[in-house]
């Protein structure tokens, strides 16, 4: 008995002590795979993919600050503590996380509306007709908001991680998503021409900012800076040329030539030399302070104005991370968990925000660098982390005199990608009509009202039109294909053919409020039957039966539906009233037998088979209104019944109390094979 115990326990404590290192590696992916991480075959892949990575990071930091509407030092502080932590939480091996044109630019967004300029506008010598900003205020201000904002959507990403939210990025569909990122390529280039162009202008946000911005930028064109203009045409050029030699020769080339940090460095050393930023006015970066900042505690009091914003960047920036995770993994044979990658997102963006750093995701050209170098693991992603680091601690006042139209060269053609997607729109005008909607919808939305209520608008819409997909279902009639189980429509395949007497009747979609009342008339108007009409019909049978009792020689002629049926009524003698096909039936019988023999020519389908096979759920007006409706029907002699009822389908309706009355399961069939042969079966009886 001791060891038998004994036995019990030592089991209990190895089951435990499993189920917490599963636990632990599903919250630290990295302990998963580094222990056997294979150094001789996976490091110097991961070491060359990684600097080459970095390299690219590091003006893209710099360059998607100006989009956050932060100083550029906080995009290499967003490059260096976001990607460090991904390196222990995420599951991806290949995504780079880091700064992100559509990210930043909806951040920058929030952080000019919640700290205009115009806040920080001072009069000079006490005169207001003369003012200056106080730009460290200013900017000051800007990064305790974004800081607020990186804190809220990693606290978002966190819990919808933990809930197993993972599946919400599903609600922003492929075409949405594109159409968005289209638009917000719109505003990020239209938000980098005064900076390309050297002009002094406003910052826009909320809706129409996009017209404003343009208009803002055209008013000032003759103050064009020509030294910026040229020295931006030359990088836009060189880099443009550099993108196409590396997509041309990928295969040959053993990292592709790092054209952003050549433009960074000779640019730099041009504005240096030729001290552009004194002599002819080019804007340059500016002061970069040296080493790693201290970790602040955000202003909470921020929070309530910047909820909406928060779960729209969260959202967005999860749907392109697990979006480009899935790609990779599909490609290299891994798998990545949608909600680990929520946590991971979610705290990288939740500490990171303690170090001032605002809103990562993953970034498509980055991602690529990174895969196509020959990156393994999340190593790489935690070399390329270094070398930004590098950069902020020992030489980051040498890119000081770094021009802002430089960067705004690299934003503008690493945005091509993205321009591309306007060849969705052929495409999907061939294949369907809807998704184009969607995506049009969403482009323009988020041109015309902005990346966040852009955002909303395409999501209702898309919305809408599931509802419309699933309130307007396409509805037949089936017949069978003859030496097959296989029933089809009969407007579409010659080889099916109806029953008689019965009639199939198929709709693509489950039944529910908003399509209840059109199931019903699309089954009446399929079968062609109406209830009603049959009543009525009924109606003036009787009334023309009674008066041919009057005169029983004459003929009796119906009118019903554009045909006219002739019944001849014979002479009512006693045994033929008593007499029906042959057998002899009681008196009181008589009415109803008479009704009978009329009403045969008015309705020769006397069963309706309702296939629900591609139905997954009903809700209780649905429910009512087949009720009501198979009711209907077996008041004028025809029997509905119901094929292919799924399990849960059909706990639904014992829930919603369907099966009460005249109605029980006898009437559903697991099959339309099973529910064509009860029909034939019982109208042969």
């Amino acid at each position: 008995m001791y060891s038998n115990g004994r036995f019990k326990l030592k089991l209990n404590e190895e089951c435990s002590s499993e189920k917490a290192k599963a636990v632990a590696q599903s919250f630290l992916p990295i302990l998963s795979w580094l222990p056997s991480y294979p150094v001789k075959q996976f490091l110097f892949s991961d070491v060359i993919s990684g600097l080459s990575t970095g390299v690219v990071q590091l003006p893209q930091g710099l360059a998607y600050a100006l989009l956050a509407a932060v100083p550029p030092v906080y995009g290499l502080y967003s490059s260096f503590y976001p990607v460090l932590l991904y390196t222990f939480f995420g599951t991806s091996r290949h995504v780079s996380i880091g700064t992100f044109a559509v990210i930043s630019l909806m951040i920058g967004g929030v952080a000019v509306r919640e700290a205009p300029e115009s806040q920080f506008l001072y009069p000079v010598n006490g005169s207001n007709s003369s003012v200056v900003l106080n730009k460290d205020a200013c900017d000051a201000r800007r990064v305790q908001v974004v800081a607020v904002l990186t804190t809220l959507v990693g606290i978002i990403q966190m819990i919808f991680g933990l809930l197993r939210f993972g599946f919400v990025s599903v609600y922003l569909t492929e075409p949405l998503v594109r159409g968005f990122t289209t638009a917000a390529a719109m505003h990020v280039v239209i938000s980098q021409l005064k900076y390309f162009l050297g002009v002094k202008t406003k910052r826009f946000s909320g809706p129409l900012s996009a017209i404003y911005s343009v208009i803002a930028v055209f008013s000032q064109i003759t103050k064009t800076n020509i030294p910026s203009l040229l020295l931006g045409l030359v990088c836009l050029v060189f880099l443009y040329g550099i993108k196409v030699l590396n997509e041309r020769f990928k295969k040959r080339l053993l990292v592709p030539i790092p054209g952003e940090i050549i433009v960074v460095i000779v640019s730099t050393g041009v504005s240096f030399g030729l001290s552009l930023a004194e002599t002819h006015e080019v804007d340059v970066v500016g002061k970069i302070p040296t080493g790693l900042r201290p970790p602040t505690v955000p202003e909470f009091s921020l929070i309530p104005k910047l909820i909406p914003d928060a779960f729209a960047v969260a959202i967005v920036g999860f749907s392109m991370t697990i979006s480009l995770a899935k790609i990779f993994a599909l490609k290299h044979g891994y798998s990545v968990d949608g909600n680990q990658e929520l946590i991971a997102l979610g705290l990288c963006n939740f500490i990171g925000s303690f170090f001032q750093t605002f809103a990562v995701t993953s970034s498509m050209s980055r991602s690529l660098v990174q895969e196509s170098t020959g990156g393994k693991t999340q190593i790489a992603g935690l070399l390329s982390s270094l070398v930004v680091l590098l950069v902020v601690v020992a030489i980051g006042f040498v890119f000081q005199p770094l021009p802002q139209t430089a960067l705004a060269a690299i934003i503008m053609v690493n945005l091509i990608g993205m321009f591309k997607q306007f060849r969705d729109i052929p495409n999907l005008w061939r294949t369907s009509k809807i998704e184009l909607a969607i995506w049009l919808v969403s482009f323009t939305a988020s041109v015309l009202l902005g990346l966040d209520y852009g955002l909303l608008a395409a999501i209702a819409f898309a919305i809408i039109t599931v509802i419309y997909r699933t309130q307007s279902p396409r509805s037949s009639i089936l017949g069978h294909v003859s030496n097959t189980g296989l029933y089809y429509d009969v407007n579409e395949y010659e080889e099916a053919s109806e029953y008689e007497g019965i009639k199939i009747f198929h709709s693509n979609s489950s039944i529910y409020f908003a399509n209840s009342d059109l199931y019903v008339s699309k089954l009446k108007e399929k079968t062609g039957l109406n209830p009603e009409q049959l009543q009525e019909a009924r109606k003036a049978l009787k009334k023309q039966k009674k008066k041919a009792e009057k005169d029983q020689n004459s003929p009796l002629k119906v009118c019903y539906k554009d045909k006219t049926v002739t019944h001849e009524v014979v002479p009512q003698t006693e045994e033929a009233r008593e007499q029906r096909n042959g057998e002899l039936e009681d008196k009181r019988s008589e009415s109803t037998s008479e009704e009978a023999v009329f009403l045969e020519p008015l309705s020769p389908v006397r069963s309706i088979i309702l296939d629900w096979t591609t139905a997954s759920f009903i809700d209780s007006v649905g429910a009512k209104a087949i009720k009501q409706v198979i009711k209907e029907y077996a008041a004028v002699d025809v029997r509905v019944v119901i094929a292919g009822c799924n399990r849960n389908l059909l706990a639904e309706l014992d829930s919603l109390q369907f099966f009460t009355g005249d109605m029980n399961t006898s009437m559903v069939f697991p099959t339309v094979h099973d529910a064509v042969l009860h029909c034939q079966n019982s109208s042969s009886r």
